[in-house]
């Protein structure tokens, strides 16, 4: 049974992965600011109620790392934020909001697990679409699909400078889900896809996916957006 670390687990494709992991007999270490009691409840999921983009409150994880678990199998970068507004009308601050908790975080986490991470360890880091070059782009997302290509590139490096070491980074640029993300930022629209099969699709590719590839980014859309 592996060690599983998936942030943004509060609802959506994080709230049914953990689940899914934790039924299937795995250790979860589910992170999000609210806490749902299902997952509390669950004798293989330990919950921090954090806010990620918080580099003091993330210490919580180092210190849960050194005490209990020791290693770290799988690390699930899943949280994201999303802002819908027009280029002009954001702010500095609002911008750097967004990069905190799709970028910065990600590396701050990434960081204190790699340490606690050995040969076959695996990082999948959850992108978009719209953070892949060339795909088809949406007014008013600029700070959220810009976040999601810095996490790409970010992946890209991280598997280079560790290779060595065994531990695999990849990237699934995720399409259309059917979560509130999704209603946020296309109102009315119906994704194809449901958060648990989603989750269903990055469960088995958490597992698996590293023997296959390494640094690379996976584009998991049927549809657009």
């Amino acid at each position: 049974m592996k060690n599983i670390i998936i942030t943004g687990t509060s609802s959506g494709i994080g709230y049914e992965m953990a689940l899914q992991f934790a039924n299937a007999g795995h250790y979860v270490l589910a992170i999000s600011r609210k806490t749902p009691q299902n997952l509390i409840d669950h004798e293989n999921i330990t919950c921090l109620a954090i806010d990620i983009s918080d580099e003091n409150q993330l210490q919580q994880v180092s210190d849960f790392l050194s005490k209990t678990w020791k290693n770290v199998d799988v690390l699930i970068h899943n949280a994201g934020s999303l802002l819908h507004k027009n280029f002009t009308e954001i702010t500095t601050q609002e911008f750097q909001n967004i990069y905190k908790v799709n970028v910065f975080a990600v590396a701050e986490l990434t960081k204190i697990c790699i340490p606690f991470m050995e040969n076959g360890s695996h990082v999948v880091t959850i992108s978009s679409m719209g953070g892949i070059q060339g795909s088809v782009k949406f007014a008013g997302l600029s700070a959220y699909s810009s976040s999601k290509g810095a996490v790409i590139t970010l992946s890209e490096l991280l598997a280079e400078e560790y290779k060595e070491s065994g531990i695999s980074f990849n990237v699934l640029a995720l399409g259309a889900v059917n979560t509130e993300m999704l209603k946020e930022a296309f109102p009315g629209y119906e994704a194809p896809l449901s958060a648990k099969e989603m989750a269903d699709y990055i469960y088995n590719f958490a597992l698996t996916g590293n023997k296959f590839y390494n640094g690379k980014v996976l584009q998991v859309s049927s549809s657009t957006p």
